[in-house]
């Protein structure tokens, strides 16, 4: 019987996509991101095993919250896609029960390709985009970008709907170039319905204290709402260049 490993679940949760949702996230991730507040997921061989039946059994109950908000279902993790042949047949049983809307929560460290049947099932891709830059992105991830951005043009390329969330850090995420560059490439894909930027938050420390870890962003403060208005701006900025490009060489 097919299980997943789960870290934990939420039965109202209204910011990972559209409605009130039931959000469940998985465990493990390959990335170690620096402002990371679960790192409590990272570990593939943690969490809790729960059957198919045993996840859609704790999100029957809700039901009759999250269809008239136009909400549903929503795996995140840790990383959900590590996970892929259980959260496809997640989703494809709440499709089947229910009808209830699917949103995956990915930071795209997957191919396209290689898991078209979870993104067969899913109605709306959450895609956390951590840096533009590769180098910046390695220091702040382990991992390099170029995954990531793959995933964007495959979901672009194939007519999925995705938001495109940006956590920003003081002094990792506000470099104008950096900003402009990352607005260049959203506008250049099909698709994205929103654009999100996440300000950083230290409300995750505690738990890198309790697993005995030094937290790297020690002292970083959250971002002021001038300097998330700022990076808004410079990003739509790059967006309208992009736009403005394609115009061009389309006539």
């Amino acid at each position: 019987m097919l299980k997943g490993r789960i870290h934990s679940l939420e039965t109202f949760g209204t910011v990972d996509g559209p409605g009130i949702r039931f959000v469940l996230f998985m465990q493990g991730c390959l990335l170690q991101c620096q402002y990371c507040h679960n790192p409590d997921t990272w570990n593939l061989s943690g969490g809790k095993e729960m059957t198919v039946e045993e996840v859609l059994s704790e999100i029957e109950p809700y039901l009759n919250y999250y269809r008239p908000s136009g909400g549903g279902l929503t795996v995140s993790g840790g990383e959900a896609t590590l996970q892929a042949p259980f959260v496809t047949e997640l989703f494809r049983e709440a499709k089947k029960r229910w009808n209830l809307h699917t949103t995956l929560d990915t930071n795209g460290y997957n191919e396209g390709d290689k898991i078209r049947d979870l993104l067969d099932v899913t109605d709306l891709v959450l895609l956390d985009l951590k840096h533009i830059d590769n180098e910046k992105h390695i220091k702040l991830t382990g991992k390099p970008n170029d995954r990531m951005l793959n995933m964007a043009r495959w979901l672009s390329d194939h007519g999925r709907s995705m938001w495109i969330r940006h956590v920003f850090v003081p002094g990792i995420h506000d470099d104008e170039q950096d900003l402009r560059e990352l607005g260049r490439f959203i506008g250049s894909l099909q698709g994205v319905e929103k654009f999100e930027i996440l300000p950083y938050h230290q409300m995750g420390i505690y738990k890198w204290q309790e697993l005995g870890w030094d937290y790297p962003l020690d002292g970083v403060p959250s971002p002021t709402e001038e300097q998330i208005e700022w990076a808004y701006r410079i990003i739509h900025e790059g967006e309208r260049e992009a736009a403005e490009q394609r115009e061009v060489h389309v006539n």
